[in-house]
């Protein structure tokens, strides 16, 4: 089992800075693609970010240029750096990993956070 447990998440002016972090700990044998999303109310969740074990990254458009999706392998940590919030960021943010056990082989399993509330006030 792994569990991923979340921080960093408050209040925030508009143009601020936030920092959340995810980090995996339990039975760890292989950490693949790592996630952030997002769940406004009354919206749907939305991929935020992700990266990959080898450091590949992608971005939603809505936070491209604003969000990094760093990631410390060592620390089993994934952090989304969010810069230039807007009041749309206002949302819940979950992170996700997919995680092969050891012996796994092709086996995947996704693990999810608990989630965080980031509120940017316009």
């Amino acid at each position: 089992q792994v569990q991923l447990v979340e921080s960093g998440g408050g209040l925030v002016q508009t143009g601020g800075s936030l920092r959340l972090s995810c980090a995996a700990s339990g039975s760890i044998f292989s950490i693949n693609t790592m996630r952030w999303l997002r769940q406004a109310p009354g919206k749907q969740r939305e991929l935020v970010a992700y990266i990959t074990s080898g450091g590949s990254t992608n971005y939603a458009d809505s936070v491209k240029g604003r969000f990094t999706i760093p990631r410390d392998n060592a620390k089993n940590t994934v952090y989304l750096q969010m810069n230039s919030l807007k009041p749309e960021d206002t949302a819940v943010y979950y992170c996700n990993a997919d995680h092969t056990p050891a012996g796994g082989g092709s086996v995947v399993y996704r693990y999810w956070g608990q989630g965080t509330q980031v509120t940017v006030s316009s």
